[in-house]
């Protein structure tokens, strides 16, 4: 498959495909270009013949470090942008949801935000030992409408869900685990190797049983979730120009900016 936009790649590895979010130097961070790309994604590769798997990662030391800032500050004031990144968003949850084939997550840092529910909407989750899981919509100023709410009381007790979601604490590897919200914790330096490994051995299995078992579970997930996950997208929308995310998310753009530009210098962002 021909890469459509360099901030996602997809690169084939026998009848692996493995789809990397490309902006390291922003930490991963979801621009428009890369939002729209993950939502056209799922269906590409649902169309190739020769994909039987998919790894999921991010270029350089992060997953995702959830939203670009200067992405996030025009939703302020452009309604239209609003909109779309609704319309994205529900696509993303929807389609990932729906996709036919595995897919792994390989974290190999941290996964905020957006890229929180990206790895989560994977259907396994492997985790470099430093990674870290985290969903601070709240602490925004934001209602986690792309994904926290539609995933997380899937996978782990609704007391658990409110105590992220509601803090936006960051979650380690080891206790993502331990909370059901990953399957393994993985060497950095082996995070690959493992995720192709296991991709292999997927892509190996009567790939008409493991599509329809898939499906019958993404059923499930869809008929528990659709009323949580438009009531979420709902809420993003209205929260996006809401005073306080447009106090909070100005000043932590204003705080990036002034940082210095090397790639090393830059931190999570936070949607």
């Amino acid at each position: 498959m021909s890469d459509a936009s360099p901030v996602l790649t997809v690169a084939a590895d026998g009848d692996i495909r493995v789809v990397t979010m490309n902006r390291p130097e922003r930490l991963n961070g979801v621009s428009e270009e890369l939002h729209r790309r993950l939502s056209e994604v799922w269906r590409e590769l649902a169309g190739d013949p020769g994909a039987r798997a998919v790894v999921l990662t991010g270029a350089g030391r992060a997953f995702s470090a959830g939203g670009d800032f200067d992405h996030l500050l025009r939703h302020h004031h452009d309604a239209e942008l609003r909109e779309r990144s609704i319309r994205l968003d529900r696509t993303i949850q929807t389609d990932m949801i729906r996709f036919p084939l595995p897919v792994i997550a390989a974290v190999n840092g941290p996964a905020v935000g957006l890229g929180c529910s990206l790895a989560l909407g994977c259907d396994l989750v492997l985790m470099a030992e430093d990674a870290y899981l985290a969903d601070p919509h709240v602490s925004v100023g934001l209602v986690a409408g792309d994904g926290g709410v539609t995933l997380w009381p899937l996978l782990t007790s609704l007391l658990r869900v409110k105590e992220y979601l509601f803090t936006g604490d960051r979650i380690p590897a080891a206790t993502a685990v331990d909370l059901g919200l990953a399957n393994r914790v993985v060497a950095g330096a082996d995070l690959m190797r493992e995720a192709l490994a296991l991709a292999r051995r997927l892509a190996a299995q009567p790939a008409e049983a493991l599509r329809a078992t898939k499906a019958a579970l993404g059923t499930v997930v869809e008929q528990v979730s659709r009323g949580g996950m438009e009531a979420a997208l709902l809420a993003e929308r209205s929260t996006m120009t809401s005073p306080d995310h447009i106090r909070i998310a100005g000043g932590l753009a204003s705080r990036a900016h002034r940082r210095p530009a090397a790639p090393e210098a830059a931190v999570p962002e936070e949607d």
